[in-house]
């Protein structure tokens, strides 16, 4: 079961007293905050709740799994996404 941003925004507007559309344009801009900061190399912390991270990633060889062919993968960036004490404590219950 998963929550889709609809229901997210709906959700949001709830627990804060805000219009739908005043939740939508919360969580737009707090995805364009986030974009923005991690292009840039800086992480993202919500205390207790989540951390976002930019982090390296080597240069490897794959293998091509239809022809066995193997490739280079160049180094790139990734997102690391990290569970803070409070969201974990209410995960296990």
């Amino acid at each position: 079961m998963s929550v889709n941003r609809t229901e997210l925004v709906q959700a949001v507007a709830e627990k804060a007293g805000l219009s739908n559309a005043e939740a939508d344009k919360a969580l737009k801009a707090f995805q364009e905050v986030l974009v923005e900061k991690l292009a840039a190399g800086e992480d993202v912390t919500i205390s207790g709740f989540l951390s976002v991270a930019r982090a390296e990633r080597a240069a490897r060889t794959g293998v091509n799994p239809q022809t066995g062919e193997k490739l280079e993968i160049p180094a790139g960036h990734r997102v690391k996404l990290t569970a803070g004490s409070a969201l974990k404590r209410a995960v296990q219950g």
